[in-house]
């Protein structure tokens, strides 16, 4: 006697699971230009490295001998894979069944997916595709409970959760609505492919019936949406693109928040110095510059990650390497509105100092600042809100930063720039004030302009006069900043900075205070 049948039969389901949908749907699937979720985990983890769990889950139906005639299973994959040499839990949705709406098997799946990431302190992939629930419900003809017992733990208390332990990444790689597209946004990053993915609260047929209105899939919810409302960071051009981008973002996140984030060796000469930068910075401040260059001219070679390049677009946020060390990269683009803080530019900067602050990544602040953005649609939007509370995260932040002051600081947004205990370095193209020179000397001496006899003539005089005095020197000779610098000297002095703070970060180690939310 012995459990041969048995254990044929264990075998036999997890073969039958590794089928997905069956053939036609696997096709289907790739005739729409989608990988299958099996497809997207191998080609994202490391070679035989994805260890599943629940292989098996899912449901048979047996003939009076007992055999298996027929066999659901669960439509979400999850387990553990590798990805840079360090343990990932990875899942998604089977889209090849049920369109990835989940059965009772994969519903309890694609819950345990972040108890996974939470109980084993190690990221979360999530490879979203798949609406939701269904008014069908997940389990066919079996009898429904009503609701959870009165003594369950919310929900989505894991979700929240997982967000304050461990890195989230998601990855929305088809059409993605209802819970799922809940579930991409709450993670550190998140990433969508261009024309075959797209995220919804409901498809165009509920908003049809609901409101009237008849809509596409990408109209409602395609990537030149969703990269502007700030929804998804990133877009992709592939599948294998997005999951790319994903392996890259996880290059800079430590293991967890008991952990920090790996420094690498780097053959970048910590003392290199780039001509570049001396003429980087127009003499005419009104002239715009490249603030991307100016990172890339800094930073390790090629280290820079940019995050949310739609999104916000008057600020730059990213991460990059210092000599070797991750570090995060906020800095005005004053190639959009002057680089000026807008309402959804202050959500991106403060969501880029949380994030640091949670994984206890020091930050570098390259400073253009203008002001808050001004006018009827910032006024509409709540810039002076939102506004604040950037300033309020940068203020409490708990990790190093190095602010380089570059070109100009202005008004109440300048203080988003500024941390406790900050290393303050200042180029000789700085200025700042609580206006600028330019406008201001119009609304303060209009009266004194107007009477002149050449009006213009005394506004330029007046605006040379204002300029003169707020020249950075003055500043470095009464330690208003730690360093005036020669801006070649940039790479030089952060790197040299990256090393002082190092030991610091120990001390962080562990969750913030006042937690992440999406």
């Amino acid at each position: 006697m012995s459990w041969s049948k048995e254990a044929q039969e264990i075998e036999l389901r997890r073969e039958l699971a590794r089928q997905q949908g069956g053939t036609d749907a696997v096709a289907l699937q790739h005739a729409k230009g989608r990988l299958t979720i099996r497809e997207r985990i191998d080609m994202l983890v490391a070679p035989d490295s994805f260890e599943e769990h629940g292989e098996g889950a899912g449901f048979a139906e047996k003939g009076p001998d007992g055999t298996i005639t027929d066999f659901s299973p669960a439509n979400y994959v999850i387990g553990f894979g590798e990805i840079n040499g360090q343990r990932v839990a990875v899942g998604g949705e089977d889209f090849t069944l049920k369109g990835g709406s989940p059965n009772g098997a994969g519903l309890r799946k694609s819950v345990y997916a972040e108890e996974l990431a939470v109980q084993f302190k190690v990221p979360l992939v999530r490879l979203l595709e798949g609406g939701g629930g269904s008014v069908a419900g997940s389990g066919g003809a079996r009898p429904q409970t009503v609701g959870s017992p009165v003594y369950a733990e919310p929900r989505f208390k894991i979700i929240a959760q997982a967000m304050n332990c461990v890195p989230v990444v998601s990855a929305a790689l088809g059409p993605v609505a209802g819970f799922p597209a809940g579930r991409l946004v709450a993670s550190h990053f998140s990433v969508m492919v261009k024309h075959t993915s797209q995220v919804l609260v409901a498809g165009p047929a509920l908003v049809e019936r609901a409101l009237g209105v008849s809509m596409t899939k990408e109209e409602l919810g395609g990537w030149k949406v969703h990269t502007r409302s700030g929804i998804v960071n990133n877009v992709a051009d592939t599948e294998a693109e997005a999951l790319q981008q994903v392996q890259q973002f996880l290059s800079y996140m430590p293991r967890n928040v008991w952990q920090l984030a790996p420094r690498v060796s780097c053959t970048d000469d910590p003392n290199r110095a780039e001509e570049a930068l001396l003429s980087i910075v127009p003499k005419d401040g009104r002239k715009p510059f490249k603030m991307r260059d100016l990172i890339n001219h800094v930073v390790d070679l090629a280290s820079f990650f940019e995050i949310s390049p739609f999104y916000g677009k008057g600020q730059i946020t990213g991460f990059a390497r210092l000599n070797g060390a991750v570090v995060g990269i906020i800095a005005n683009d004053c190639k959009h509105y002057a680089g000026a803080m807008s309402a959804t530019g202050s959500q991106k900067a403060k969501r880029m100092m949380e994030l640091c602050d949670t994984f206890h990544i020091p930050i570098v602040n390259f400073l253009d600042e203008p002001g808050f953005m001004i006018g009827p649609d910032a006024e509409k939007d709540a810039t002076i809100r939102y506004g604040m509370s950037a300033v309020a995260a940068a203020v409490q932040s708990t990790v190093p930063w190095a602010t380089v002051a570059i070109h100009k600081s202005f008004g109440v947004a300048s203080a988003a720039h500024f941390a406790p205990n900050n290393y303050k370095l200042a180029w000789p193209s700085y200025e700042m004030g609580a206006l600028p020179v330019q406008g201001g000397v119009t609304v303060a001496f209009h009266r004194e302009i107007a009477e002149a006899a050449d009006p213009e003539a005394k506004r330029l005089e007046l605006e040379e006069m204002l300029m003169a005095q707020r020249s950075p020197f003055p500043m470095m000779e009464s330690f208003a900043v730690h360093e005036l610098i020669d801006p070649r000297q940039t790479r030089a002095r952060l790197c040299r900075w990256i090393d002082w703070v190092e030991p610091l970060l120990e001390d962080l180690k562990g969750p913030v205070t006042w937690g992440m939310r999406p």
